[in-house]
Parts: structure tokens; sequence; C-alpha cells
């Protein structure tokens, strides 16, 4: 069953996690379908950078992100296991060593990895490990999956601001790992929440709270269309 914890406030971060909302799984692993290659990123006039981050069900993480203004796309996918080409009832079995997970393509002159670490930290709880609410698994586990050096000694040294700030009273177990390879999920996972926000109870119920409470906290970093 899929449920996110709720949102948290900490000493130095208004923490923002998902609610404790007990409804079916956010999809059914019946696709058996192999994924294409990886989507393609939108034309766009400037620089670009990419970021990876795995922190539960890639419907919430995507329809978060994607609303952040220099955020050009944010694709729901896999990344950090062996599989060749999995499949999400692959991954869902647990064999892959797979994570759900987002790869986000920005702009750095609109928004930041700073900025979109500060979100990633937000909107999970990185302490529970291979596990986010009732959804359990390593490819529910959370990971940084950085592309340069810089992006890994930022992430290194966000987590270790946030373990010794005594945010959480447990350590935060989020995997800070080498990008390698991402695969995109299966076309009926993208842009999930604008698909089917109006017909899914999961949506309804889980989704649409936690962009509620997000929108508010991060009013001045949305897109403005």
């Amino acid at each position: 069953m899929k449920q996110h914890l709720p949102y948290l406030e900490y000493k130095t971060l208004a923490l923002l996690l998902c609610l404790a909302v007990v409804l079916p799984a956010c999809g059914q692993p019946s696709a058996t379908k192999k994924n294409k290659p990886a989507m393609t990123t939108p034309a766009f006039s400037g620089k670009t950078d990419t970021a990876t981050f795995a922190n539960g069900c890639f419907w919430c993480t995507e329809a978060i992100f994607e609303e952040l203004d220099g955020v050009i796309s944010a694709v729901s996918g896999y990344t950090g296991g062996a599989t060749k080409n999995p499949t999400y009832k692959e991954v869902c079995s647990g064999s892959t060593g797979h994570a759900e997970c987002i790869q986000i393509t920005y702009d750095p002159q609109r928004i930041s990895f700073d900025e979109l670490l500060e979100v990633f930290w937000k909107t999970h709880d990185p302490t529970t490990l291979n596990r986010q609410g009732n959804d359990v698994g390593t490819q529910y586990r959370s990971g940084i999956f950085y592309h340069n050096e810089e992006q890994r000694q930022k992430a290194e040294a966000y987590k270790t601001a946030l373990d010794h700030s005594g945010a959480w009273n447990d350590p935060i177990v989020t995997e800070i790992s080498p990008f390698t390879v991402f695969y995109s999920a299966e076309d009926y996972h993208q842009q999930y929440m604008e698909q089917n926000g109006n017909s899914n109870p999961y949506c309804q119920f889980v989704i649409q709270p936690k962009l509620d409470k997000f929108r508010k906290v991060f009013a001045d970093r949305l897109r403005k269309n």
C-alpha cells in the first residue's frame, strides 16, 4: 500500500513530508512492456543541468518538482540498479536494485542545485531505510545520484548539516552515489497527477494534500505560468 508520512517541522528547516493516508498502491505492477530510452530533454535556449533524486513514489515527486520555476522537465524512472531496461513490475519486485526516481532537467540560472536539494530534503523522510510510509523495499529508498563532484560535495555537506542539527531523532540514511544510468518509466507513469488527478483516489487524497502544502511553503519558487 502506498502511504506517505506527515509533513514535519524541524529546528533548522520546516520539513514537509507526505500525509499518512492508507490507500492502494500508486501503480499496479502489471506492465510487461520494456521501457523506451530515457525521454529527451525539451529544447531550451540556455544552459541546462541534471539532477537525479529518489525519495519515494515518483508520482508524488514528479508532481512537485515539475512545478518549480526553472525546472524544464521531471521524468519518472528508475536508477541505481543493475537490471537493464527494467519494467515497473520488475522494479516493484525489489530484485533489480533500482529505485523509483525523478530525473530533473533544470536551468541553473533560474534554480540552483542547492534549491533542488532543499525541496528534496523537505518532501520526504530521509531517516527510514528502504521505506517511505507504508511503501517498503529498496525501490523506495532515499537517494541522491550525483552527476558531478560539485553535486556530491553539496549533497554530503547538506546531509551532514542536517544530521548535526538534530532535525530528526534518527540518523539520515539517504544514499549519495554517483549517477550511472537512468531508465524512464512506462508512459502511463509520466505526468500521472496531471493525467489522473481528478479520477484516482490516491491522487486526490495523498498527492493533492502534499502539493497544497508544498505550494504554500515554496510559493516564491513556483513557475509563474
